[in-house]
């Protein structure tokens, strides 16, 4: 999964600068290695320094003081290494779940507004319906009027 001449150059150029690697330094390579190929044997198999430890058997503090954890810095800064499966998943994941927090921001703003134009509709369906009842109140009052005076003069109901 990695690009192996670059984990391969830099962890032979760690050797040769530093001549008395330890086993423990041995054994971060490996894991470091095994983590790249997606081959965790402890961990989840996400690219970190808590991950590479375990999967080495030492402790965090042991992984930084390595100069191993310098190379593998290096390895990873390097835009041609291809990252783990998991990584890339994480990242994928990751982005997803931004996108769904916007689409339900997004949701929720639509649903104010929609909420706020129903209590517009709803107030202005008040106003006409109570605006209607008094037209019909002055028609009732028009007919009345005109029923109860045959002379067809009809009074203003208003001043």
């Amino acid at each position: 999964m990695t690009a192996p001449a670059t984990t391969q150059t830099v962890f032979a150029r760690l050797a040769r600068e530093h001549e008395g690697l330890t086993d423990l330094d041995r054994q971060i390579m490996r894991a470091f290695e095994q983590l790249m190929n997606g081959r965790p044997e402890i961990t989840d198999g996400s690219m970190t320094a808590v991950n590479i430890a375990a999967e080495a058997g030492v402790s965090r503090a042991s992984y930084y003081r390595s100069p191993v954890a310098a190379a593998i810095k290096e390895i990873l800064a390097a835009p041609e290494v291809k990252r783990p499966e998991t990584d890339t998943l994480k990242a994928e994941v990751t982005r997803l779940r931004k996108e769904l927090r916007d689409l339900r921001q997004d949701k929720a703003a639509e649903i104010r507004e929609l909420k706020d134009a129903a209590a517009t509709y709803a107030n202005q369906i008040q106003t006409l319906t109570l605006r209607n009842k008094e037209v019909e109140d002055d028609a009732r009052k028009l007919r009345v009027q005109l029923a109860q005076h045959s002379d067809g003069v009809v009074r203003p109901l208003h001043s």
